[in-house]
């Protein structure tokens, strides 16, 4: 391998959580009377972290106040039904397993809640994944460089030495920002367009191309 260390997105690239996040959205849209959100609507939002996908999704002109407390409420129940529609994506588990076998080193770095981020690889990759960084203090979102950098430290692997692998234009510029590589996936929450325009490295379709990518 001519990688020592591969990060990953979690939302689009490892886990297809599309359904609890939408779930979880219309549940405070719901609880303020606010109009629903498609699938659709809400898979063009993902990637920025809860606080932006809110803000995006209440009705324009909301007051902070009353997004902030949707907020809250979509924070609460999405970190109690995170699980009931998410899944791998079809090859990932696999994939993990072989970059295991080799010897490389995994993280994520994502700006999802951090307990949900953590329960997700917990429960679906085990130990396939050795380090799991969502939202913390003292640590900037993506598209910041922060999270990477953070995660770097903690493998002790050179940013030379490292490829970070995302399905949207944030992981895009991430990695760019990070100085690093970036796999484009087109399995998860954008088009293969939007992962070209914004300069991924390499674009996937399955996880299988990432292993020949990285070797």
């Amino acid at each position: 391998m001519k990688y020592e260390a591969i990060i990953f997105d979690l939302d689009g690239t490892l886990t297809d959580t599309l359904g609890d996040l939408a779930n979880s959205v219309n549940f405070a849209m719901r609880e303020f009377g606010f109009p629903e959100r498609t699938i659709e609507e809400v898979k063009s939002l993902v990637g920025n972290g809860v606080r932006r996908l809110i803000y995006s999704s209440v009705p324009e002109n909301t007051d902070e106040k009353t997004a902030e407390e949707c907020l809250s409420v979509f924070k609460e129940y999405y970190k109690n039904n995170s699980l009931v529609e998410t899944k791998p994506y079809d090859g990932i588990i696999l994939m993990l397993e072989n970059l295991k076998k080799q010897g490389i080193k995994t993280a994520v770095v994502t700006n999802k809640m951090q307990e949900a981020a953590v329960d997700i690889v917990r429960i679906f990759f085990g130990n396939l994944i050795d380090i799991t960084l969502g939202q913390i203090d003292g640590v900037s979102q993506k598209p910041q460089p922060d999270g990477i950098y953070h995660v770097l430290e903690r493998l002790g692997v050179s940013k030379e030495k490292s490829v970070y692998v995302g399905d949207s234009e944030v992981d895009c510029v991430t990695a760019k920002n990070a100085g690093i590589p970036c796999i484009g996936v087109t399995w998860g929450f954008r088009d293969k367009s939007v992962l070209v325009e914004n300069g991924a490295d390499f674009i996937a379709d399955t996880p299988e191309e990432v292993i020949n990518y990285c070797k």
